[in-house]
């Protein structure tokens, strides 16, 4: 039995290929790019192949079996933000037609079973705090909507036998992984004040990428259940406790500055339509909420507990962030 991940090389992939390596299981890793620098191709035990999920005859070269363990991670993120008009189409093509492809491509195998991450942003709006898995799902935009389509597609092939999986995690960080972290860990460098959409007074989750590698396993080894799970840290802080602690801890003079939360979406809706985005819509729409996730299903039925806490999630995001930029000197600084 081998492990097959669809969009393996990237953050969470990388992480899971650590893990199951650790502990022996041969991986497969299928994606468009391959680095070298993560280290896990070192591994006598990882195999790469160079495919794009995209695209039907690429999966000609990957030689799955029915009894191998595919994951499926392939996507594309909100982070660079593209322009408003091509962002439907750039999510439709990687999320839902990989997604399709990928399943029609496991029921040719004759492998009925799959491990998937979507995302909380199906749920859209906070309409039950804390959110559970049985949460109304209207995503506010083509990122969303295209993974709500997605789960829609895994659902329709549960019905034709398939085990699949489906994860929601909230934001995935860990050391070596930024996105729209960075923005912030650049005021905080700078000692500038730090907006808040809104008072800063609703708590906000994240999950680690080491918390996700286990749900992972946890799910493989309860027999790939047809079901779907949240995944956040425990007991999340505020907004403000969050980012208080992260100023502490980089000895930075920056302070929180709260806004009115109607006024900074109109500008940034505004910005978005004349073509110039500082946060994707489904970012900024429900930053003053609290889109806080129930875990407590993970726990039940996969034997799951996340460990890491949100501060220390986020210091560790902002050590590795300053380690880069050192990386970065350190190598400007040596003569050619």
């Amino acid at each position: 039995m081998k492990h097959f991940i669809f969009g393996g090389d990237g953050f969470l992939g990388t992480e899971l290929t650590k893990k199951l390596t650790a502990r022996g299981e041969q991986v497969v890793i299928c994606d468009l790019k391959k680095t070298e620098s993560s280290g896990i191709y070192e591994s006598e035990l990882v195999t790469y192949i160079e495919m794009d999920v995209t695209k039907k005859e690429d999966f000609d070269r990957v030689g799955l079996t029915a009894d191998d363990v595919p994951y499926h991670f392939a996507a594309r993120l909100l982070v660079p933000i593209l322009p408003r008009g091509e962002r439907t189409e750039y999510f439709w093509t990687a999320l839902y037609d990989g997604t399709k492809n990928v399943l029609e491509y496991l029921e040719s195998k004759g492998c009925h079973k799959m491990i998937y991450y979507t995302t909380d942003m199906v749920y859209g709006h906070t309409v039950h705090h804390p959110r559970f898995e049985d949460h109304p799902r209207a995503p506010l935009g083509p990122y969303g909507n295209a993974k709500l389509e997605t789960e829609y597609l895994c659902e329709a092939y549960r019905k034709k036998g398939f085990n699949i999986t489906i994860f929601r995690p909230r934001l995935i960080i860990g050391p070596g992984r930024l996105g729209i972290l960075e923005k912030l860990f650049k005021l905080v460098d700078a000692n500038l004040p730090v907006p808040t959409i809104g008072s800063g007074k609703n708590y906000y989750q994240f999950i680690s990428v080491s918390d996700c590698a286990n749900a992972v396993i946890c799910a493989v080894e309860k027999g790939i259940p047809n079901e779907a799970y949240n995944l956040g840290s425990l007991n999340p802080p505020t907004v403000n406790e969050l980012l208080k602690k992260l100023i502490k801890r980089a000895d930075s003079k920056s302070f929180l500055i709260p806004t009115p939360a109607f006024l900074v979406k109109f500008v940034l809706d505004i910005l978005d339509r004349i073509g110039k985005p500082i946060m994707d819509p489904e970012q900024y729409l429900i930053a003053d909420e609290t889109c806080v996730l129930d875990v407590s299903k993970g726990e039940k039925e996969l034997g799951w507990v996340p460990q890491d806490s949100d501060e220390a999630m986020l210091i560790a995001a902002y050590d590795s962030y300053r380690e880069g930029l050192e990386a970065k000197k350190e190598g400007e600084a040596k003569p050619a």
